[in-house]
């Protein structure tokens, strides 16, 4: 426990903000998902709340509950680490008292909830903190030095990416070979190839991918089942959203997209101003790398699919953190769902998704890529899609050549 308690104490001073008395860390049967990965107790048992305080500078002390006192004794052995035991509601509150008053902290909460993967501690508790004497502060920016990859989660990266690439080839090579034989092909029939390949290579996915025919794209967390699933018919639209990951590594995630014969106007109008949103944010991190907050990414690539006459269907933010847990919690790319300021920083991963979803015309159009911010810059990890497939006519071979775009910035 004492390395993960001194990356707590780094990370304060680091955050450059010297009016940052320390951080409060809590938690209550896992409420606070963030408090296990700080300080590493993924295995811990524990059924009461209990309250690190880890100061800029000094001892940590731990508030808990006096019947759990032997697992945090045998779980912090070696650590340089008070122990405040409580057992009755009054004296939980005289120890945070004692402990937090006249203290800014920061702690798993955002305010206005502006930021939901942060905002873990509930009102009551505030409210508790508060009648302390804490003064609360967000460690959203703190927890984003916690989301950082390390060059084995990137190898693990690429190997979940290289998987998916011949998932996704697989899958489309089946749909335009039944088409070219005017045999039917289910949404089920594609998905059944990815998942085969996927847990062929040992990775997982927590749930089944996503491939959606005509109507179904505009469905963004659209998923085919056994009792609902489309076959694809001529003129329709095409949406494979696949992920996967390596047990404990990040995740890969991608989505991309085809049309049954030749595509129409309006959708080739859409698939335009999606793969411009789409460059635009990469164009983006590549200028400013490092400085950018998620917000202002997502902003300047929506403005060009409202230029387009189609903001109204861009119903999701820009992009999610990328991470061990698919929708990380470090910086989104996002001024829509929510207003992120959080700075994009290097050692993060994040996709850039724009997609557009008219159901009312009976398709859905998103370009997906997965890009990990450096020191040197954003280092694109996945291909770009430069055009949907083709599906259905000609050689599979140069239908593949046709979609395929630039790999690298």
């Amino acid at each position: 426990m004492q390395q993960a308690l001194n990356r707590i104490q780094q990370a304060i001073v680091d955050s450059g903000d010297a009016s940052l008395d320390g951080w409060l860390i809590y938690d209550f049967r896992g409420l606070n998902p963030h408090a296990r990965v700080l300080l590493n107790l993924r295995d811990a048992m524990l059924s009461r709340r209990y309250f690190m305080w880890v100061p800029r500078a000094g001892t940590p002390t731990l508030i808990h509950h006096r019947i759990e006192g032997g697992t945090w004794h045998s779980m912090g052995a070696g650590a340089d680490l008070n122990f405040l035991p409580y057992s009755a509601h009054t004296e939980l509150d005289a120890h945070l008292k004692t402990l937090l008053h006249g203290k800014r902290g920061a702690l798993e909460y955002s305010p206005n909830g502006a930021v939901p993967y942060v905002s873990m501690v509930d009102a009551g508790t505030m409210e508790r903190l508060r009648a302390a004497g804490l003064d609360p502060v967000t460690s959203a920016d703190l927890l984003q030095g916690f989301q950082v990859w390390d060059d084995e989660d990137l190898a693990a990266h690429r190997r979940a990416v290289q998987v998916l690439m011949d998932a996704k080839d697989a899958a489309f090579q089946l749909i335009h070979e039944r088409l070219k034989a005017g045999q039917p092909v289910t949404e089920l029939d594609a998905q059944t190839v990815i998942m085969e390949r996927i847990a062929a290579a040992g990775m997982e996915v927590g749930h089944p991918v996503n491939v959606s025919f005509g109507a179904n794209a505009a469905d963004s967390h659209y998923e085919p089942s056994t009792e609902q699933h489309a076959t694809l018919q001529p003129g329709q639209c095409v949406l494979i959203d696949l992920w996967a990951q390596e047990p404990g590594r990040p995740f890969g995630d991608v989505t991309w997209v085809g049309y049954a014969g030749q595509p129409s106007e309006e959708y080739l109008h859409a698939w335009n101003a999606v793969a411009a949103a789409r460059d635009e944010g990469l164009r983006m991190l590549h200028q400013s790398p490092g400085t950018l907050e998620g917000w202002e990414v997502d902003r300047a690539a929506r403005t060009l699919i409202e230029e387009a006459g189609l903001g109204e269907f861009f119903v999701h933010r820009l992009g999610h953190n990328l991470g061990v847990q698919i929708h990380g919690s470090g910086a989104n790319l996002d001024d829509l769902e929510t207003h992120d300021t959080r700075r994009v920083l290097p050692g993060q991963a994040i996709t850039i998704e724009p997609g557009v979803y008219p159901m009312q015309r009976g398709y859905g159009i998103r370009s997906e890529v997965n890009v990990l911010m450096t020191p040197q810059g954003p280092l694109l990890t996945t291909p770009v899609q430069a055009a949907p497939f083709v599906l259905g006519e000609g050689e599979w071979e140069d239908v593949r050549a046709a979609g395929l775009g630039e790999a690298g910035l």
